[in-house]
């Protein structure tokens, strides 16, 4: 299980070439239909877990798109990039490094993606811009440190 937020760019992406362990490859071509940016959290097995961000289809350069923090890296194995949630559960301002980590993803399979970015244009810059002020809703993040 994770938590997943994914937009659409309403442009069709090639056929997923399925392959996914314990999923059927009907599932990954109907879900894959067309361009998306997806980002979310994965709790791990057993592990603390990460937060994600992918491109489908991958656009060249992806990988290697300049993504913040530096705690951010590409896997190669899971084809996206991954922030630890240590990283974020010990930065001076999660929300700030969150944010930072998403927006900059975003930012890149809308810049490198094949059209993607005059499709998403209209709300990418609005898409994770921080309320001014905002005050924070995860008071909770404090018990770890």
């Amino acid at each position: 299980m994770d938590l997943a937020v994914t937009r659409f760019s309403g442009r069709t992406a090639p056929r997923h070439p399925g392959g996914a362990p314990n999923c059927g490859d009907w599932v990954m071509v109907e879900g894959y239909s067309h361009e998306l940016a997806s980002c979310g959290f994965w709790p791990g097995s057993g592990e603390k877990g990460a937060f994600y961000a992918y491109a489908y289809p991958e656009p060249d350069g992806y990988n290697a798109a300049p993504v913040t923090p530096a705690a951010a890296f590409y896997s190669a194995d899971f084809r996206q990039f991954l922030l630890p949630y240590e990283a974020v559960r010990t930065a001076a301002d999660p929300d700030a490094t969150l944010l930072a980590f998403l927006q900059t993803t975003y930012d890149a399979a809308a810049d490198l993606g094949a059209g993607t970015a005059r499709l998403w244009s209209t709300s990418r810059s609005r898409a994770l811009a921080p309320t001014a002020n905002r005050p924070s809703r995860h008071p909770a993040r404090k018990l770890g440190a």
